[in-house]
């Protein structure tokens, strides 16, 4: 990549993050050290203010780069990411969301244990929640390292490592100093910014092919090298039982995952009340419809105006599709457009990248010191000390993030975070909902829903190809695949769902009458909730 682009594009991303630096110092001036105050932003924010920030935590790298690569590589089937993500929240809307804010204080075991035993509760659902932050931080981490890249030449590997270890070290920051009232502002300055550059690009994609978005998919067929079957189902996922089965494992995970997902959870809790909560989603809802409408018309546009195989040869994942789109529209190389939007975009998904890994890590870093720390702490040790640890463990969930993001950075982002989803769907969810709509959930249905999702999920991922048995596994040399699809949730979602009902039926402790109907009044009205 040229030298303008990479002098104006890290001019760019120096300025974001001087500005997300300058938020996070101004904040933590302010008392951080109740729980309340670091988990929550003080309970403070408004409805909008808050769907900016649910759209801007949910609307990841993944969603930027990835979907749009996959569109541009495989056509129809790499709309499956935009549609299920997007059909996921109403899942939320219509099921969880006033609930789990009336319900719970900071987390989402808090929702799960709150008519339950709580110790095995938290250290259950704390497990899972971090497992799932994990793997979400890993997607992002590949991310950034896909983009640096690009900017840098496309073959320096060492730049990608040095970029996912300072994405790390600034979530790390980002956290331990600002806490949800800094991350919250983040995600808000960073949807503005990746509504603000997607609308540009999808305009200048329509304007293009003149407002025809029929000449607009008939030459990215044309392009695609797969002619009229890049805009039919079967290009990726089609073929055998195996690719439909994951077709199906993968829609499943999208659409149920989020319901699950501790880090959008955590969100509902940021507001005064539980109306507030349901208005924030209604207002997520509409940012986020708009910009997945929108990853559509640029990944079809990447694939038309920069063909898939550019995509491909840039990055095999195809996480590089947006950037190298803008470069296109803006006059091509070496065009002083082109510069300037590259680098505008690329500062954007860099931001993207920032922003989400920190609502990530604050969310996992939660749960382990609310959900892990707290149930086996001293009785009477102070509040404060608990969030001392989800300092600390802020930094371990980062350190862990950046292993596993060198590992794996041949991925695609959004195939990686179609895992998480799967992960949340298979262990978070049939807890989560159990807890909420069944009256005779026992802690020991808790604790199997959860594990029972959560092993078989992890398993499965390992034993799949995508860890190894292919030139694209994390271990391409060797081969342990015994699972054949590459996500596991056709498989671990029922799982969870079964262990939840076989601890319940089977458990020797009745389920607590009394601190069911407190719960259900609670959560159908928000009397007594935080």
């Amino acid at each position: 990549m040229r030298g303008d682009h990479q002098t104006l594009a890290l001019l760019l991303f120096s300025v974001f993050i001087a500005v997300t630096l300058g938020i996070t110092t101004w904040v933590s001036r302010n008392r951080q050290g109740s729980a309340e105050e670091f988990y929550a932003g003080g309970r403070l924010f408004s409805p909008m203010e808050n769907g900016f920030a649910i759209a801007g935590d949910y609307m990841s790298a993944a969603s930027f780069l990835g979907i749009s690569g996959l569109i541009a590589l495989f056509g129809y089937d790499g709309m499956l990411y935009s549609v299920g993500f997007l059909v996921a929240w109403l899942v939320v809307l219509l099921l969880v969301a006033e609930l789990v804010r009336n319900c719970g204080r900071f987390t989402l075991a808090d929702v799960v244990a709150a008519r339950m035993a709580e110790r095995p509760v938290h250290t259950a659902v704390g497990t899972s929640s971090v497992t799932v932050s994990v793997l979400y931080l890993v997607a992002q981490m590949v991310g950034a390292g896909s983009l640096v890249a690009l900017l840098l030449g496309g073959t320096s590997d060492t730049a990608r490592s040095w970029t996912v270890v300072g994405v790390g070290a600034l979530m790390v920051i980002y956290v331990s100093l600002g806490g949800m009232r800094a991350t919250t502002w983040i995600q808000i300055v960073k949807a503005v910014l990746l509504m603000a550059g997607a609308v540009a690009l999808t305009a200048l994609v329509l304007v293009r092919f003149h407002g025809d978005f029929n000449a607009l998919l008939t030459s990215a067929a044309e392009r695609s090298g797969h002619g009229r079957d890049f805009l039919s189902p079967g290009l990726r996922y089609g073929g055998s039982w195996t690719a439909r089965l994951d077709f199906i494992s993968l829609g499943l995970a999208l659409v149920l995952g989020t319901a699950g997902l501790p880090h959008i959870l955590s969100r509902f809790y940021t507001v005064p009340t539980a109306r507030a909560a349901r208005r924030s989603v209604v207002w997520s809802i509409g940012l986020i419809g708009c910009f997945y409408l929108m990853t559509i018309v640029l990944g079809f546009g990447a694939a038309a105006l920069v063909g898939s195989a550019e995509v491909r040869a840039s990055n095999a994942s195809g996480n590089t599709a947006v950037p190298l789109l803008a470069l296109v529209l803006g006059g091509g190389e070496g065009s002083t457009g082109g510069t300037l939007l590259f680098a505008v975009v690329a500062a954007i998904a860099f931001a993207t990248i920032l922003a989400v890994v920190a609502g990530i890590t604050l969310a996992s870093s939660a749960s382990v010191a609310h959900d892990l720390y707290a149930s086996f702490r001293r009785p009477g040790a102070k509040q404060r000390s608990e969030v001392g640890v989800a300092r600390v463990a802020a930094a371990a969930v980062g350190v862990v993030a950046i292993a596993l993001g060198l590992l794996a950075q041949n991925l695609n982002v959004a195939f990686l975070v179609g895992l998480a989803f799967a992960v949340a769907a298979s262990a978070n969810l049939p807890a989560l909902l159990y807890a909420l709509f069944w009256r005779r959930f026992t802690t020991r249905g808790a604790v199997w829903a959860v594990y029972g999702g959560l092993i078989p999920a992890v398993l499965l991922v390992v034993l799949s190809p995508v860890v190894s048995g292919s030139p694209a596994s994390l271990f391409p040399g060797v081969d342990f695949a015994v699972f054949p699809l590459e996500n596991p949730g056709l498989v671990s979602i029922p799982a969870g769902f079964l262990a939840g009902w076989i601890g319940t039926v089977t458990s020797p402790v009745p389920p607590d009458a009394a601190k069911h109907a407190e719960t259900e009044v609670r959560s159908l009205t928000g009397a007594g909730a935080a």
